[in-house]
């Protein structure tokens, strides 16, 4: 493995994935931790980083991405890389259950039809921004409750499926946001992102119009299901959050030009921590 393949595989990247993660073992409550560390492994060692570096591959970005201000060439090698990554997900996915192994392979092929130039979802607004946000939200909720759970569970029942449709919610509003600095470059190769369609300003409207209904769900939800507490406390841990948001915004309507990598970065950086504390706290008072 290149010093280039290992950068594209961008490790540190699945800690802004990993809120789903925790919200799902939180939920299922697994009683085997060695499962758990198992499927926490496929997830953010394997899976993730091979639909990184399988993308990363075909897109041949030469400004910044996800995790990479300044991305070296991507090669061959990364490709090469990013097929081995995901067999091994596939392998020790037949640890847990052929059926996770399948969820897994599904997921894979979905992330590859995001870049890969016979099909490449990146060019179909709508498309893209639905992949994404049911993927790495609802899917991979389901697919981690699944896989941490050692008995049997009915992944269409009510108790998993809102859970799950509220991971999306926020997927679904935040997706956009890591879109809004590469507007150039994307309109130059022809990828029609919905951040492309949305405009600067209009991301930071549509972002910030999906987490207020998004909040208000997860409000109602751990207020009928948990306890008003509960609720109480994510409004509290989503309050930086915000604050660098609106913080971020004005910046931007002053100077487009801020809407950029690093402040991108910083943004899923303070959500990720946020999410994954609280995640964590509620996991651990259940």
């Amino acid at each position: 493995m290149t010093k280039s393949t290992f950068l594209h595989l961008r490790f540190p990247f699945s800690f802004f994935l990993l809120p789903v993660f925790v919200f799902g073992v939180a939920i299922a409550q697994p009683e085997d931790w060695t499962r758990t560390t198992l499927v926490f492994f496929i997830l953010h060692f394997l899976l993730y980083p091979a639909s990184n570096g399988y993308n990363s591959y075909f897109d041949q970005d030469e400004g910044s991405i996800g995790g990479l201000e300044h991305p070296p060439e991507a090669t061959k090698n990364l490709y090469g890389w990013s097929l081995i990554l995901d067999l091994l997900a596939l392998g020790l996915g037949l640890l847990i259950d052929w059926r996770f192994s399948g969820l897994l392979l599904i997921y894979g092929l979905v992330s590859k039809a995001y870049s890969h130039p016979l099909i490449r979802l990146k060019k179909r607004p709508i498309l893209g921004w639905l992949a994404v946000g049911v993927f790495q939200g609802y899917f991979t909720f389901l697919m981690t409750v699944f896989g941490v759970s050692t008995y049997h569970i009915d992944l269409f029942d009510w108790q998993w499926q809102l859970p799950a449709l509220l991971s999306s919610m926020l997927l679904l509003g935040s997706y956009p946001m890591t879109q809004i600095y590469q507007h150039k470059e994307d309109k130059e190769r022809g990828d029609i992102t919905i951040s492309l369609k949305l405009g600067i300003l209009g991301t930071f409207y549509f972002t910030g119009t999906f987490f207020f209904i998004s909040t208000l769900g997860f409000i109602y939800y751990f207020k009928e299901t948990y306890s008003p507490q509960t609720g109480l406390l994510f409004i509290i841990l989503m309050l930086p959050v915000v604050g660098y948001f609106f913080y971020w915004f004005l910046i931007v309507r002053k100077d487009a030009n801020k809407a950029d990598f690093r402040h991108t970065m910083r943004l899923n950086l303070v959500s990720a921590l946020m999410l994954n504390l609280f995640f964590l706290i509620f996991a651990l008072n259940l």
